[in-house]
């Protein structure tokens, strides 16, 4: 791969696995640590761990672009390196919080650090030719999924110390990669290339209405959201209806994570393009999003623990709806707005994480509750199976439509 030095694309591979693994090696214990702090119940412990996924994706939204901008204005090294020390601090607090406030207060800290992908994205494009770019960024961007199934695994192993324990190593992880880059991280933007500050090119809603301005997009705009918002059943309830439903200690939600990951990874890269070949993105997203409703109705209503593995080794089609929507939407852009709508589209995944945690944690604490009207842990997986549902009804309005790519604007 022809990049300037090695050093530094290893160094923002570790930064983006660490980002990933720092985010799940937390998501087999935080039940157990909201009920150390005082929480009642697994419900009410769902309840508050859903306002902290959202407290981090609200601020990780509305920072993402904000970081950008002040990499562009002050360089890419100093941004980097700030982030990584705030998320070393964020996971210290997080480890000896006393009380629940500071859980919110750590995850504040952790959602403008986790807008680190932004600067390290701009660090990938400074450093890599243009023949070689989407390589780079490749494998960088695969160090997410990678991180997503060491995390949740490494996580419940290590919560046999105790519901702390994920937390401390989390930070010494960000910390480690902190000093690490210090020595091997050089500056990629040189000051003559640099710009000021500006509040109006920050935001992220610009980009979302001129996608939605666009023929087919607008509808590819709308599937992808709702399929995003119901896919957030996994980070945001999946310990606690494990835990509700079975007992599973903090090992057992770890390894049915990684599990998952490992099977979606092996359809993504193995699966996809074969089956876009035969199929097309279209017929490849509708699938992916009835089987992953199907793959949620099974878990919702699985009686027994073994049959949770079962379904995630048949599930994993699911995973071929996020590539094929990226590529439908791809496919109605012209070439020269192809890097805003990716900046679309990661806009949407915090708009899903914002809005999908929230609902369906407080719709899993509504029917698993003491006194519940009807006892039902898996019902946040029915909703999200209902969403995937309504996602590929709107791809199937398309069907027939005209597929041809745009030309670029003038």
């Amino acid at each position: 791969m022809a990049i300037a030095n090695r050093n530094p694309l290893i160094f923002i591979f570790v930064t983006r696995l660490l980002d990933a693994m720092g985010f799940g090696i937390v998501m087999p214990v935080l039940p157990q640590l909201l009920l150390h702090l005082g929480e009642p119940n697994v419900a009410a412990a769902a309840r508050v761990g859903g306002v902290l996924l959202v407290t981090y994706s609200v601020l990780q939204f509305f920072c993402g672009p904000v970081v950008g901008s002040l990499s562009d204005r002050f360089g890419r090294r100093p941004v980097i390196l700030t982030s990584l020390f705030a998320f070393a601090l964020d996971f210290t607090i997080m480890g000896v919080a006393p009380n629940v406030g500071w859980l919110f207060f750590g995850r504040a800290a952790a959602g403008v650090a986790g807008a680190v992908y932004v600067p390290a994205n701009a660090y990938i494009a400074d450093i890599s030719t243009p023949e070689n770019r989407a390589r780079a960024f490749g494998l960088v961007g695969s160090a997410f999924g990678i991180g997503f199934i060491l995390g949740p695994a490494i996580g419940g192993l290590l919560g046999h110390f105790g519901p702390r324990a994920p937390f401390f190593a989390a930070a010494a992880l960000a910390a480690a990669n902190f000093l690490f880059g210090l020595f091997v991280l050089p500056e990629s933007l040189p000051p003559e290339k640099r710009r000021a500050f500006q509040w109006a090119r920050a935001n992220t809603f610009g980009t979302l209405i001129q996608l939605a301005r666009r023929p087919h997009v607008a509808f590819y705009v709308a599937a992808m959201t709702v399929y995003l918002v119901g896919n957030t059943v996994y980070p945001s309830t999946w310990a606690y209806v494990m835990t509700a439903k079975f007992n599973w200690s903090p090992l057992m939600v770890g390894l049915s994570l990684a599990a998952t990951g490992v099977v979606m990874a092996g359809v993504q890269i193995f699966v996809i393009g074969r089956l876009v070949a035969r199929i097309g993105e279209l017929g490849a997203a509708v699938l992916g999003l009835a089987w992953g409703a199907a793959a949620m109705l099974a878990y919702a209503l699985a009686p027994q623990a073994w049959i949770i593995f079962a379904i995630t080794i048949v599930g994993g089609l699911q995973a071929l709806s996020y590539p094929a929507l990226n590529a439908l939407m791809s496919r109605a852009m012209p070439p020269d707005e192809q890097g805003e709508l990716q900046g679309g589209v990661a806009s949407l995944s915090s708009l899903a994480t914002i809005v999908g945690p929230f609902v369906l944690t407080q719709t899993f604490a509504y029917f698993a509750a003491p006194g519940a009207p009807i006892y039902f842990p898996g019902a946040a997986f029915v909703l999200s199976a209902t969403l995937m549902l309504v996602a590929a009804g709107v791809l199937l309005t398309q069907r027939g439509r005209a597929m041809t790519p745009i030309a670029a604007t003038d």
